[in-house]
């Protein structure tokens, strides 16, 4: 058998790739797989009316989808290419995209406030300063971690006058109302059950310090199907302008997928979800940015690294959505 050197082959390769036959086969998508959580209402409501199935059902392309249980579980899945579009906090897509995750920003799905400072009914933590010492329950690579990071720094402290205690959001709930830690770094809708099943204290909010809910793709998926993922946003549109429409329909579907009771997830939806939002511009820019230079002075982000031009990098605000 004739053997190739691996130039040539490359060579040959390279060629090849310019023909139609390859370029279809480059083209001819099967599946979607995108993520759904329940820090993002309007993803459940999207799967649960199969609406991308229906969008691309024509195309024979298959839907997948794919639980996040947090911001650092999405981001981890893009990295390694399980999932092409995950939903995030604007701050944990930021600082993944600093340490090389190779995603873009791309829609607005919610304007929340789904992240405090908690501890128990009973607790004397009243302040970020009392946590000096304590220990603390926290999802690294999250906005509540995040928040956490920017608090201390508010308080002239840092993670090393806490404890951190990593654990899952759903799993810190449970570490606090336990006992177990001292405070937790909440994220909604455990945060909202702690509340009002537990009588778990919310000791710090900052509405403002919450950075969006962004949704992400893969920047190797938005360049080879750009059309596909302009049209996973006008669904993602859809969605949000009937969650928007009908409250009623939205609880219904959030109740079916967590079991909540009703009280828990009007806290969360109603109190600390705006959902009016769906192009990334100057508000959001402006809250990552904020959110990424605090981290650079916390120290968490190299004092060397050009924050804005990350996050240029890091949002494209070019895929066109349907106008409202």
């Amino acid at each position: 058998m004739h053997k190739f050197s691996r130039r040539a082959f490359a060579a040959l390769l390279a060629v090849s790739t310019f023909l139609p036959g390859a370029a279809l086969a480059a083209d001819a998508l099967k599946e979607i797989r995108i993520d759904w959580a329940t820090y993002n209402p309007v993803s459940m409501v999207l799967k649960q009316k199969g609406l991308l199935e229906k969008e691309f059902a024509k195309d024979g392309i298959s839907i997948v989808w794919v639980q996040s249980a947090g911001s650092n579980k999405a981001l981890e899945f893009l990295n390694a290419g399980s999932i092409d579009l995950g939903s995030t906090a604007g701050s944990a897509a930021l600082v993944a995209r600093i340490n090389g995750n190779p995603i873009k920003s791309i829609y607005v799905y919610s304007r929340p406030e789904w992240t405090a400072l908690v501890t128990t009914k009973d607790s004397k933590i009243a302040s970020v300063a009392d946590l000096k010492g304590k220990r603390v329950a926290v999802t690294r690579g999250t906005d509540p971690h995040i928040f956490l990071v920017r608090a201390l720094l508010g308080a002239g402290l840092t993670e090393k006058d806490i404890t951190p205690v990593l654990l899952q959001h759903a799993d810190g709930k449970t570490a606090l109302i336990r006992g177990d830690v001292d405070a937790w770094a909440g994220l909604d809708p455990m945060m909202a059950q702690a509340e009002v099943e537990e009588g778990a204290k919310l000791f710090y909010r900052k509405a403002d310090a919450n950075t969006w809910g962004i949704l992400n793709v893969r920047e190797a998926f938005l360049k080879a199907h750009p059309d596909i993922v302009r049209r996973v946003l006008a669904t993602y549109e859809e969605a949000r302008k009937y969650s928007l429409a009908n409250y009623d329909e939205l609880k219904k579907t959030f109740i079916a997928v967590t079991k909540l009771p009703d009280a828990v997830v009007d806290k969360q939806l109603k109190e600390r979800t705006e959902l009016t939002h769906s192009r990334i511009g100057a508000p959001q820019r402006e809250s990552i940015l904020a959110a990424g230079l605090a981290l650079q002075q916390a120290g968490v982000i190299d004092a060397k690294t050009d924050v804005k031009a990350a996050l240029d990098a890091l949002i494209d605000d070019q895929v066109p959505l349907p106008s409202n």
